[in-house]
């Protein structure tokens, strides 16, 4: 009797919440929700990942794309259709370069499997982004659920609201607080450098005709072998490298002694070290630690409540790839 009683009580939560607009730690536990939505996502991304570390680093960047972008509501998931012809998945910012729609595909086909109707497509993109820092980094954070999925995506608005590689530290400061969050979210998040690929033109800027003086300058020789100059080449093949050569496939707080050493890909890498504020940062998550794993929990969970809907203003889809009218 007692835990019916518990079980009724925290659904009254649920519910106090969801007309609150508010996110929940464990908002699909609800017996009259998905109990098992994050074990099946788990589960899902784990299979996935353990083949291919890349797809984890694509689903931890997909929730920086998604939620950049119109608040985290999935739009970065949504195909090409009549009522939006031109998507964020097709905008240069993600095209060819962001990965894991395969994961997301058949974490929502388990689950709609499992609870029809139930898990929004937002929610799977966060919880798809917890695990693979889980799984690649042993990055442990609870992240709060609760989404609703938007029906709209814009290719255009991608670009605009991403910051691009070459973005200096005063303009990344600015998008970060356009969007409500804190210098110690930006550089904490910039940490997910230290897992992924870049494709070469992401940063050649640097390396031809002459090597930015910001960059190591061997480090720099090393990239032109693996990146050739194409400038003058029609139909050139736009190469890719790790963004962390000394530990590839694993997450963790090199990226910020590469960025230290002045070996980290990005314009906007090095630029993290020209304001005391944002070199202390990178000092500490270099120095310390368990603190960048401890704060990056921190600002995926502030970045995970940005652009929240209501269910007047979003839907749970039934496909992660198309809304349901």
């Amino acid at each position: 009797m007692g835990s019916r009683a518990t079980i009724f009580l925290s659904c009254l939560v649920f519910v106090m919440i969801l007309q609150a607009n508010a996110l929940q730690v464990g908002y699909y536990k609800c017996p009259t929700k998905c109990p098992d939505a994050e074990s099946i996502v788990q589960g899902v991304v784990e299979s996935y990942v353990r083949k291919d570390p890349g797809l984890g680093a694509g689903l931890i960047r997909m929730f920086f794309h998604d939620c950049f972008v119109r608040g985290c509501d999935a739009s970065v998931l949504l195909d090409n259709s009549t009522s939006n012809p031109n998507t964020e998945k097709n905008s240069i910012a993600n095209n060819p370069s962001l990965r894991g729609f395969e994961v997301i595909d058949a974490a929502k086909e388990a689950l709609e499997s499992a609870c029809p109707g139930k898990v929004s497509c937002a929610d799977i993109v966060a919880f798809a982004a917890r695990d693979a820092s889980y799984i690649l980094g042993k990055i442990s954070y609870d992240i709060p659920s609760g989404r609703y999925d938007g029906k709209i995506s814009n290719s255009t608005e991608a670009l605009l609201s991403l910051p691009p590689p070459f973005f200096n530290l005063t303009q990344l400061i600015g998008i970060f607080a356009k969007n409500n969050l804190s210098v110690v979210d930006m550089v904490t998040l910039s940490g997910a450098h230290s897992i992924g690929r870049s494709h070469c033109s992401s940063f050649t800027s640097r390396l031809y005709p002459t090597i930015d003086p910001t960059m190591d300058q061997d480090f720099a020789l090393f990239l032109r072998s693996k990146c050739p100059d194409t400038s003058s080449t029609t139909n050139a093949v736009d190469g890719v490298v790790p963004q962390d050569f000394v530990t590839p496939n694993k997450f963790d707080s090199q990226y910020y002694d590469n960025v230290k050493a002045l070996k980290a890909l990005f314009f906007s890498d090095w630029s993290l070290l020209t304001s005391p504020e944002t070199l202390q940062l990178v000092n500490d998550y270099s120095t310390v630690p368990g603190l960048f794993e401890e704060s990056f929990g921190k600002s995926m969970v502030n970045m995970g409540n940005l652009g929240l809907l209501d269910e007047t203003e979003g839907e749970i889809r039934k496909s992660c790839r198309a809304v349901n009218y």
